[in-house]
């Protein structure tokens, strides 16, 4: 017993560890973007603002076109979320029930292609995009994000589709349902909680990528939030850093409603109770 309460003390420890781990680059995030600028030149910074402002808001505001960043990359993230999961689900579905040796390849195949850089398929990509004429163009950044979150996606869906019981299905057969009416009315609603964690993922990768934004807009009226964000560094490298602080705190804060909003939904099940009577 005093061997398992010591075990568990020390796991709690680690855990409390990775939590503060984890929490500092925000919470010293916070404390930036409220500090003035005589705390930011400070040689022994505090945790707490001495003298909190909301002078870093405004000048970030001021200097950079946020909103109209924000709205694009909100375009681009929900696009790419919403086309990932209309693919991804009924190819998870095949790959999950018939389970033969191309699907097993194709599934190979997902997990080997995460492991690619950005930077060798960038010139191919550009390339591609330019021959489509989507170059500098959010659809053409859609595009883009949906192939790169598809894979995954798609590794995701496979492992939920695989925990719904097949007995459900047969049980809709039976009823005369077929295979079509079989995945709307009886899989599709069983997989929502991993449909939902599929759509999050791909939207908050969407919304934090910064390379293909980088590369592929050009436009500073069509720049993504991230990339307008690297504009609060000067050309020597010197950061303004209350405005830059400010700004990448409310770039956080979408990913952390939209996770707050839903984590319950990701983490409840919702096949219980789902047996034919």
């Amino acid at each position: 017993m005093r061997t398992g309460k010591g075990a568990r003390a020390g796991q709690y420890l680690a855990l409390l560890g990775y939590l503060v781990f984890l929490a500092f680059p925000f919470l010293w995030l916070i404390s930036t973007a409220f500090k003035p600028p005589g705390e930011l030149a400070n040689l022994h910074p505090t945790w707490i603002p001495e003298d909190p402002t909301l002078a870093n808001f405004r000048q970030a505001f001021d200097e950079q076109p946020l909103l109209r960043a924000a709205l694009n990359s909100l375009i681009a993230a929900f696009g790419a979320a919403v086309i990932a999961v209309l693919i991804a689900t009924p190819m998870a579905y095949v790959m999950a029930r018939h389970r033969t040796r191309l699907a097993k390849a194709a599934t190979g195949w997902v997990v080997v292609s995460q492991a690619f850089p950005f930077v060798l398929v960038i010139i191919p990509l550009f390339l591609v995009l330019k021959n489509l004429r989507l170059i500098n163009s959010l659809p053409g950044l859609v595009m883009v994000y949906v192939v790169w979150a598809l894979p995954f996606a798609l590794w995701m869906l496979v492992g939920y589709v695989r925990a719904v019981p097949t007995e459900l299905e047969e049980a809709a057969a039976v009823d005369g349902a077929g295979r079509l009416r079989t995945l709307i009315s009886i899989t599709a609603p069983l997989l929502a909680p991993g449909i939902v964690a599929t759509a999050l993922f791909a939207f908050i990768s969407a919304w934090n990528e910064f390379f293909f934004a980088l590369v592929l807009l050009k436009t500073p009226e069509k720049q993504t939030l991230p990339v307008v964000l690297t504009h609060f560094i000067g050309a020597e490298g010197v950061a303004d850093l209350g405005p830059l602080a400010a700004a990448a705190f409310l770039a956080t804060l979408p990913s952390l409603v939209i996770f707050a909003i839903i984590q319950k939904r990701i983490t409840g099940g919702m096949l219980a109770g789902a047996v034919k009577s």
